[in-house]
């Protein structure tokens, strides 16, 4: 994968070459207000397709807003982003809500994923249990992207693999999911172990 195909001055192409033939699909999960919408907005190449909803009092005591900030829109049903990685490949990206009253939507959007990048918040590391079983129970590959919301605290890949159980292979990398480039990494990461698995 060629990461200058992620350039910030990226042209926003609305439809396919017509040589595309070939379709890959990736899911991005992770807990509520982890990250997912950003980004996949920082990577696609369309406007990508947003399904949030403002946040209600009425949502207040099944949505557990503490670590998530000033945060007043929610995914209810998920976001879609697309990269044309050549002429012949475009790589569909779908994220999944994070919240568990959610969880029904999951089953049909990983038919057919290859694999799935797991963000993270490191500050709220419990709340990514869950999600991993999801992710397991659909026997999903994936890769762990630690996007850290507090710049001044870093914990090491070894730390967070150790605090979430990760087996040894399982790669986790850091990423600030508003940057492209630092979202590209954390893709390409993804699409390192998928290819290592199948080879």
């Amino acid at each position: 994968m060629d990461s200058t195909r992620f350039s910030a001055d990226r042209p926003a192409a609305t439809y396919l070459p017509a040589g595309v033939r070939r379709a890959v699909k990736i899911v991005v999960v992770g807990h509520f207000g982890v990250g997912k919408t950003t980004f996949i907005g920082s990577l696609s190449e369309i406007e990508p397709l947003r399904t949030e909803e403002r946040m209600t009092a009425a949502s207040a005591p099944v949505d557990d807003l503490s670590g998530a900030g000033s945060k007043e829109t929610t995914t209810v049903a998920l976001d879609f982003g697309r990269i044309t990685l050549s002429d012949e490949l475009v790589l569909y990206l779908f994220g999944t809500p994070g919240q568990q009253r959610f969880v029904q939507l999951w089953e049909d959007m990983t038919v057919g994923a290859l694999g799935a990048l797991l963000l993270v918040d490191p500050a709220r590391l419990e709340a990514t249990f869950p999600v991993i079983d999801l992710v397991e129970s659909f026997g999903l590959e994936y890769a762990v992207a630690v996007n850290s919301f507090d710049p001044s605290v870093r914990y090491e890949a070894s730390e967070i693999r150790e605090a979430l159980d990760l087996l040894p292979d399982t790669p986790v990398v850091h990423c600030d999911a508003r940057d492209v480039a630092s979202s590209a990494e954390a893709l390409m990461e993804l699409v390192r172990h998928l290819l290592s698995r199948t080879g």
